[in-house]
């Protein structure tokens, strides 16, 4: 298990969650609702990890929503606000992208 993902987690269970303006977009563009990326990160599978990413700690997360197509989320913890988890930004996994797993990128 993933100990960024682990803080996410707890901020999470406890409703310490902001969306940035560029995750409202791309949920918004891909038809993703919020709810869901809630609802599904708890049974989400981390891909990748950024733990030296300049704005902070974050994790790429294979999730599903509602309806159980497959969605990526990539969420973090502020380094200057670490006591909030940020949904990042959330899409639908391009096909042409991701190995059939979804995890790997494909080379």
């Amino acid at each position: 298990m993933s100990r960024i993902f682990d803080k996410i987690l707890d901020l999470i269970r406890i409703k310490n969650v902001l969306v940035s303006h560029h995750g409202y977009d791309e949920m918004m563009y891909d038809n993703i609702l919020f709810r869901d990326a809630i609802e599904g990160v708890g049974k989400g599978i981390v891909v990748e990890e950024y733990p030296e990413y300049h704005k902070g700690p974050c994790v790429l997360v294979l999730q599903a929503d509602r309806s159980g197509q497959p969605i990526h989320v990539v969420w973090g913890v502020p380094k200057n606000e670490p006591s909030h988890a940020v949904l990042i930004t959330a899409y639908r996994p391009d096909p042409e992208k991701w190995e059939d797993d979804l995890v790997r990128r494909k080379k």
